[in-house]
């Protein structure tokens, strides 16, 4: 890895262990299909892409997770995630 993509990585793996499990919410990509959360996704990306060649994917990345808040509004549980006030279920 270079050393941009090196310095993203920390930053996302800092905001994972410190910010992250204290808004007590996963994306809502990661709660409407499952898998790696908006924050993994992007660490593996820029892992295995590099900063400037994995920004596509990354800004694809946060529209999926846009439109799995879409479908997720029609639930009944709320909570906030990454793009704004959507149904969450809470896991505690």
């Amino acid at each position: 890895m270079t050393p941009l993509a090196r310095a993203v990585d920390a930053l996302v793996a800092r905001y994972q262990r410190h910010l992250s499990p204290r808004k007590g919410y996963a994306c809502a990509h990661r709660v409407a299909h499952g898998g790696p959360s908006c924050s993994g996704a992007v660490r593996d990306i820029v892992q295995r892409r590099g900063v400037l060649r994995g920004a596509a994917p990354t800004a694809l990345q946060f529209l999926a997770c846009y439109r799995a808040a879409s479908l997720l509004m029609a639930s009944d549980v709320r909570g906030v995630c990454c793009c704004g006030p959507i149904p969450i279920p809470f896991r505690f």
